[in-house]
């Protein structure tokens, strides 16, 4: 986001050089902090780029807000915010990370009232001209000591990554992908471009979106309630063979008791003969 000029003296704002802020007393600072713009003028902007542009900033956000507070790390990430870093004039990446910060809600990043400047860039290139990301931002964020920057192009789905090899550099060395794969370091994911998306993996398991995790979570509830309905007919099936055993049982039951009934009325029945015959005799 904005556009690839850094003229000295212009009339966008900037913050105080760290000096200047090193003298002032707290109510001072505040003062600044607050009268400093939490928004971007038309000049400083790109041009918008639709869907292909903004789906992926609310994806990462989503995956990398979701990953580190699994983890329970706190990491500060947002999106279109605009930065201060001291005496410099401000811009407003598509994507940035802060580690160990505050998740809470900022309307601008004034490096010296954080005291850390941002730590992960990503921009998302869709068309026009590159040179903004590709050439300009490669030089200021590696100059301002931002350890990684990547360039996500949804045009052409491809993705560079840039890192400063030495805490003290301040030129970037571009990143070599491994099997399709970057590493970000600061991070500690890998990032790849999969079909027309973004995709972070950690541990060689896949970060899913918001989507992909409702549709995950669809599938496992249709599945439980299948498991479900098919206990329901395996519980009824049982039901109706134990109902079916039990009354034959009944029935069996039945019919010897009937069966020691008659014997007992035939043996009474002989006893009476036999002692009939006893008295003829």
């Amino acid at each position: 986001m904005g556009r690839h000029t850094d003229k000295v003296g212009d009339a966008f704002p900037r913050a105080p050089s760290q000096e200047e802020w090193d003298r002032m007393g707290q109510e001072e600072r505040d003062r600044v902090v607050a009268t400093l713009p939490g928004e971007v003028t038309y000049e400083e902007m790109a041009m918008p780029e639709g869907d292909r542009h903004s789906k992926p900033k609310r994806s990462v956000v989503d995956v990398l807000e979701g990953f580190f507070t699994r983890r329970g790390r706190k990491v500060y990430v947002g999106s279109e915010l605009p930065v201060y870093y001291p005496a410099e004039r401000r811009f407003a990446p598509d994507l940035l990370v802060v580690l160990d910060a505050e998740s809470h809600s900022r309307d601008k990043w004034v490096v010296s009232h954080e005291g850390h400047g941002l730590d992960w860039v990503m921009e998302v290139h869709v068309g026009g001209d590159r040179k903004k990301d590709a050439e300009f931002n490669v030089s200021r964020y590696a100059r301002l000591g931002i350890p990684e920057y990547f360039i996500f192009d949804g045009g052409r789905l491809t993705l560079e990554g840039y890192h400063l090899a030495t805490r003290d550099a301040r030129v970037y060395s571009r990143m070599e992908p491994r099997q399709g794969r970057y590493v970000s370091a600061v991070l500690g994911l890998e990032l790849q471009v999969e079909g027309e998306h973004l995709r972070f993996w950690a541990d060689d398991a896949p970060l899913l979106e918001l989507r992909e995790l409702f549709s995950r979570l669809e599938d496992q509830a249709m599945g439980l309630q299948r498991r479900a309905e098919d206990a329901e007919r395996r519980l009824a099936e049982e039901a109706r063979r134990r109902e079916e055993l039990e009354t034959r049982l009944a029935r069996e039951a039945q019919r010897r008791e009937l069966e020691a009934q008659s014997r007992e009325e035939l043996e009474r029945r002989l006893a009476e003969v036999q002692a009939e015959l006893a008295r003829l005799k």
